[in-house]
């Protein structure tokens, strides 16, 4: 589901139970989803890519011996 189709179901979803004053707050929370879900360190939540070569060894339990 994309964000854009949650807001306008959580909209109409509002409206219809007679909460139109929640829009301004689901608007707010759509912009902020939007924001995260594209900002650059969401690219790989692993942490894998940036991980250095003297990191890996000590995540072996060796520390690099």
């Amino acid at each position: 589901m994309t964000i854009k189709t949650w807001l306008d179901t959580a909209i109409q979803d509002a409206e219809r139970r007679g909460l139109a004053s929640l829009r301004p707050m689901l608007e707010a929370l759509a912009r902020a989803t939007s924001a995260l879900r594209t900002a650059d360190w969401n690219a790989d939540a692993s942490g894998a890519s940036e991980m250095i070569a003297g990191e890996a060894a000590d995540h072996t339990g060796t520390n690099g011996r």
